[in-house]
């Protein structure tokens, strides 16, 4: 008997379970005005994000002009200790994610985490939502010695939370997302309304969904 969903779904964080849009911005803007550099939108912010704190303190200073490598560097730690005091002020589920996660728990699936936020800072922005159960594994950027897009990543996760690769499927919104699913050999759906910054129905995935209303009947069909 074929299982009625595959039997682990992992998922990116940012962007993909929770709109952190708000809070990065938040941030980002700690760091700019601590450089006195102008300050970002939440939308400018959604389209920076994806390869974790560095990239986005480097990009957000490269809309002011500055390129300084040692710049970005001393910047990270101011980043990270007002990010991590910040974490959950504004940051929301998308909407239907919870009750999409209940049914997958009904259904005996395992979920998991793999996400390029550090892994402490992952843990507790899922504790902060009253999630730390929900999660078989929960692996970070800087929980093995590669991250997405690397295969490892995804295949490390999936390893963490006890499924197999040809029972497996990814959901993201990035192309750094789809990128590492496509490495790892792992089926891939694409949310459109996360912080892709190229159009969600051109990144490659085999599907892309505008509503977690839309998942569950996807992954019983499995049309890859």
């Amino acid at each position: 008997m074929v299982h009625a969903y595959p039997r682990t779904l992992v998922f990116d964080l940012d962007g993909t379970l929770v709109d952190t849009s708000a809070d990065l911005c938040a941030s980002l803007n700690h760091v700019l005005r601590l450089y006195a550099r102008p300050e970002v939108d939440a939308d400018t912010v959604r389209h920076l994000v994806g390869h974790g704190a560095r990239a986005l303190i480097q990009r957000g200073l490269a809309l002011a002009g500055e390129d300084d490598p040692a710049l970005v560097e001393e910047a990270v730690p101011h980043f990270l200790r007002y990010y991590a005091d910040n974490i959950a002020v504004g940051s929301r589920p998308y909407a239907g994610v919870e009750a999409t996660l209940d049914e997958l728990a009904d259904a005996g699936v395992v979920t998991a985490v793999c996400t390029n936020k550090p892994e402490a800072l992952a843990r507790q922005l899922i504790g902060a939502l009253g999630w730390d159960r929900r999660f078989a594994a929960i692996l970070g950027g800087d929980s093995l010695s590669v991250r997405k897009p690397d295969a490892a990543h995804v295949l490390g996760t999936i390893e963490a939370a006890g499924g197999a690769v040809d029972s497996s499927v990814f959901v993201g919104d990035s192309s750094v997302d789809v990128a590492a699913a496509r490495a790892a050999q792992v089926p891939v759906v694409v949310v459109s309304f996360g912080f892709a910054d190229i159009a969600p129905a051109d990144l490659g995935a085999d599907a892309v969904i505008d509503h977690y209303d839309a998942l569950l009947p996807l992954l019983r069909r499995r049309p890859w």
